[in-house]
């Protein structure tokens, strides 16, 4: 693996190889603290050399995904890393309303470029992913499994992450995700209703896009997706602020 091309020009192969490996940890379902493959058994399932994953895994330690401890192996790292949960969460507070409308501004840039980068890079494979993701969240609405629905949302995002095939947004997205699930406190977060019946549409209009290899299209349905959760989000507080004053 000497590298790929894209239509972001040339990739070394240890960068595609530290992707993968991360695809590899989510699809093992691998925990922090977990035990990894070996380098070599890296290098085998991904059908490269066990210099390039070496690479590959200096890369992911740097990022704090990947902790190599020598004579016992390679395992997931606990999320402390340079864009992990904990250098977030120390200035992130849930309860201040300046802070989720930034994180909000933070996601509707982060998705509008993911979906961007899907459109262009996006592999059948991980198209067939996305399509499902949003299945399993249509699905979920229809029947009212609000797990099923929480279940296609997330996998719906991450996917579309992944086929972005850039490491740094793929990590962003995922935290930027958990820290909105902490700042739900009005009880927005994965119920069915409200703006679900819109977001299932919303998921479609992206998928086709990135389908369609439509970069500016899919950014556009990413950004309106965003707003509208906002809004929903926004009509959430003020019904609480009603409710309270009642």
């Amino acid at each position: 693996m000497a590298g790929t091309s894209h239509e972001g020009g040339y990739r070394p192969g240890y960068e595609v190889a530290a992707e993968q490996v991360l695809e590899l940890i989510a699809q093992m379902r691998l925990r922090p603290g977990d035990r990894m493959p070996t380098e070599n058994e890296l290098a085998r399932q991904l059908g490269t050399s066990r210099t390039v994953v070496r690479e590959a895994v200096k890369i992911l330690s740097a990022l704090g995904r990947v902790r190599a401890h020598k004579g016992r192996g390679l395992y997931v790292a606990d999320d402390e890393g340079m864009l992990g949960t904990g250098r977030w969460a120390s200035f992130f507070l849930p309860t201040d309303l300046d802070h989720v409308y930034m994180l909000f501004e933070f996601r509707r840039t982060q998705e509008m470029e993911t979906s961007r980068l899907a459109a262009h890079r996006a592999t059948p494979v991980e198209l067939r992913v996305i399509e499902k993701a949003a299945d399993t969240c249509r699905r979920g609405f229809d029947t009212g499994h609000e797990d099923w629905f929480n279940e296609g949302d997330n996998a719906f995002h991450t996917a579309i992450a992944v086929a972005s095939h850039n490491m740094f947004l793929q990590i962003a997205v995922r935290e930027a995700r958990r820290l909105q699930a902490q700042s739900n406190i009005i009880g927005l977060s994965g119920s069915i209703g409200g703006h679900a019946a819109k977001a299932v549409e919303e998921h479609q209009a992206i998928y086709e896009a990135i389908r369609a290899g439509d970069p500016e299209t899919a950014a556009q349905a990413a950004a309106a997706h965003i707003d509208n959760t906002l809004d929903d989000y926004r009509r959430g507080i003020q019904q609480r602020l009603f409710s309270q004053t009642d």
